[in-house]
């Protein structure tokens, strides 16, 4: 097993959707994970942008009914009773009510990479989950986004000027392109040391089996 006293701290790469609501239940159960094993600062995690629809209007649409017209009503609101059943044993909060629309995630992922380049982008990642999904906020929207990014102390017109960076918005393209092309299909998807893949919210009892096997593997 990892422990604190591991001297080089472990990569995790984490592929995911802002507007995926296995995404933020998949990252409060790797947190709980690392928490319990007491790993939390003894990982380096970076945040991959992925769209779960890429097609989605830049102004979004309304969530009841393009989940209505995707899976049917009632399919939809069982896909919401298992979402919250699991959310409520991860300790993450969907608010269905506020969340009205369904929203194009290309800026989102913009403004996570922006704070990656400050080492920032798991602060700005919380809190866009937290944005989208507890509190029902726009995060398709530029100023919304622009706001948010504020409260936590970054400068309005930096950030603007980063939302409106066609090569930040390439590298994020490309990034999404190339876990396709590697073989990303859904998110929440994770890539552990460099060499170990898990696909999915999983629990932590799985992480830490997946902690144990990443502990043989460096021993050789």
């Amino acid at each position: 097993m990892l422990t604190p006293s591991t001297p080089e701290k472990l990569a995790i790469a984490i592929v995911s959707d802002l507007a995926c609501p296995w995404c933020f239940i998949g990252k409060a159960r790797l947190e709980t994970a690392l928490e319990r094993l007491g790993l939390s600062e003894r990982v380096a995690i970076t945040w991959l942008p992925y769209e779960l629809n890429p097609e989605m209007p830049e102004d979004g649409m309304d969530r009841t009914a393009y989940l209505d017209a995707k899976f049917g009503a009632g399919k939809r609101r069982e896909i919401e009773l298992r979402l919250s059943e699991a959310a409520l044993e991860s300790g993450v909060t969907f608010n269905w009510s506020a969340v009205t629309k369904s929203v194009n995630t290309r800026l989102a992922h913009m403004l996570v990479a922006a704070a990656a380049t400050v080492q920032r982008a798991g602060e700005m990642t919380a809190a866009l989950f937290a944005a989208y999904w507890r509190d029902g906020r726009d995060i398709g929207d530029l100023d919304t986004l622009v706001a948010i990014a504020v409260e936590l102390g970054f400068d309005e017109q930096a950030v603007r000027d980063e939302l409106a960076n066609d090569e930040l918005r390439d590298t994020v393209i490309g990034l999404e392109d190339h876990a396709r092309k590697v073989g990303v299909t859904g998110v929440p998807f994770f890539i552990v040391d460099g060499r170990l893949a898990v696909s999915g919210a999983q629990p932590p009892e799985v992480w830490s089996q997946v902690f144990a096997q990443v502990a043989a593997e460096r021993r050789g």
